[in-house]
């Protein structure tokens, strides 16, 4: 494969930005799916903002309008199709340009469907040709081409892109692409192709940029967090080991030590990756936070083998409790999917038995739904929805009365929060969050966004909880 000259792509922009010289032009761009997504969106609003595209949250006022998607879930597919019809008289109206990017892109079976239903549609990318958006965006202006800009491989890390991120105290950075884990339920490796990690000197760097820029905290992405350079390490291809980085655990370690930076957060890590080195990493660095996001999926051994999760709930309840005894105050959130295909009520209570053991902090729920080209979907034994949302509800109402148990030890305590702005049920109060990822809101001047205060809690109210600024901050 060609290696990608960036330089050339983003000549691009420049001709972009020249058809569209003194027009005031405006983009919607709506982002489907996990935080890598969004870190692909403000790579995409960076380079339309290059091309003279100021952002809109208003669709019906875009001259063009992105959809960055996800496939994670199936009701996904229906949410697209059914905003690529809505913007269909816009574009009668007025010419929107209308483009579609990201995982989806990658199956066959939704190109198809759109290139059949939906001809309109002016750019379809996939998640290795993001940086062509200037030249697909150019060809689609210039020569009102129909544009399929989509690669089946993987494809490689590419640097320098412009980026516009929408917060401006927290930024998220992307260590690595792609996964190697094949979980039966996943279409996420089909998608996103095989594990990638980038350049040390690159992260690092980037970050070291944002430090400068004022940024705070730092969440440091990936399919497969705490595999970086994993690959590269065993097929011994070849990377620029920087400042001593040549693992997850040293790369934490460095990031620790950039100067302004201070909060320290990762997702989305594996349990089986979950190495010695990594975990007194987390004790040792004094701006990783102590909440750890271990994805459980299930707490059947039986069903998380035919999940291909490669650990069973005894492998994982044991990794919880080196974890505690390893990193002080540590709490956990973690991933559940219910109703995978075979899943028994003995398997189902198996989940719960860990839920009431490992006391998480949050667990984000899912039912299990079908993805097309995954070995799940080819499972005779599917669980019928109603026997699903049962058990969802079953796992809702206890998780629920455990973060209701969870709040009251924050009680009294006192927090270091990051104040990230107003708060959006009371502009007169400000909010941020703990090192645990609880939303706290507060009195306070708005000169404290953007820094770290003390905050003692004083009331909970299950999602959020409520405080005042300790003397002196």
């Amino acid at each position: 494969m060609q290696k990608v000259d960036i330089k050339e792509e983003l000549q691009y922009i420049e001709k972009v930005k020249e058809i569209n010289q003194n027009r005031t032009l405006q983009y919607y761009i709506l982002t489907m799916g996990c935080q890598l997504n969004e870190n692909d969106s403000e790579k995409l609003s960076g380079m339309l903002e290059k091309m003279n595209y100021q952002k809109t949250e208003e669709m019906k006022e875009a001259d063009l309008v992105l959809f960055n998607t996800c496939c994670v879930r199936e009701n996904a597919e229906e949410k697209l199709f059914g905003k690529v019809g809505e913007v269909k008289k816009q574009k009668e109206e007025k010419g929107t340009i209308i483009a579609i990017g990201g995982c989806m892109m990658q199956e066959e079976h939704i190109v198809k469907k759109l290139k059949q239903s939906y001809p309109y549609v002016d750019i379809i990318f996939g998640t290795h040709t993001l940086h062509k958006l200037p030249k697909d965006l150019y060809k689609a202006l210039e020569e009102n081409k129909k544009i399929r800009d989509i690669i089946d491989i993987d494809g490689e890390i590419i640097e320098g892109l412009p980026i516009s991120r929408n917060d401006h105290k927290k930024a998220s950075v992307t260590i690595m692409n792609g996964c190697n884990n094949f979980c039966s339920y996943c279409i996420v490796p089909y998608v996103r192709g095989r594990e990638r990690s980038r350049e040390p000197k690159d992260i690092l760097n980037e970050i070291k940029g944002l430090a400068k820029e004022g940024y705070k905290e730092i969440t440091l992405l990936g399919q497969n967090v705490n595999s970086y350079l994993r690959v590269e390490r065993e097929k011994k291809i070849e990377f620029e080991e920087y400042e001593g980085v040549n693992s997850f655990a040293t790369l934490l370690r460095a990031v620790n030590n950039i100067e302004g930076i201070e909060r320290i957060r990762f997702i989305s890590p594996h349990p089986k990756d979950f190495t010695e080195d990594v975990i007194e990493a987390i004790r040792d660095c004094n701006k990783v936070c102590k909440l750890i996001h271990l994805p459980l999926q299930s707490g059947s051994s039986q069903v998380l083998k035919i999940m291909n999760r490669k650990y069973t709930k005894e492998q994982y309840l044991n990794l919880v409790e080196r974890m505690k005894k390893t990193i002080p105050n540590v709490v956990f959130t973690t991933d559940i999917i219910v109703g995978f295909p075979g899943e028994t009520e003995e398997d189902f209570e198996d989940t719960l038995e860990v839920v009431k053991q490992v006391k998480f902090e949050q667990v984000f729920m899912f039912i299990y739904s079908r993805r097309v080209g995954t070995p799940g979907d080819r499972m005779e034994n599917q669980i019928p929805e109603e026997m699903k949302h049962k058990r969802f509800n079953r796992l809702k109402e206890l998780v629920e009365n455990q973060i209701a148990e969870n709040n009251q030890t924050y009680l009294g305590t006192i927090q270091k929060v990051i104040v990230e702005g107003t708060s959006k049920n009371n502009e007169k109060m400000l909010t941020g969050r703990t090192d645990s990822n609880k939303v706290v809101i507060f009195e306070g001047k708005e000169e404290l966004i953007g820094t770290m205060v003390q905050i003692k809690i004083v009331s909970e109210h299950m999602w959020y909880l409520k405080g005042k600024i300790e003397k002196g901050c």
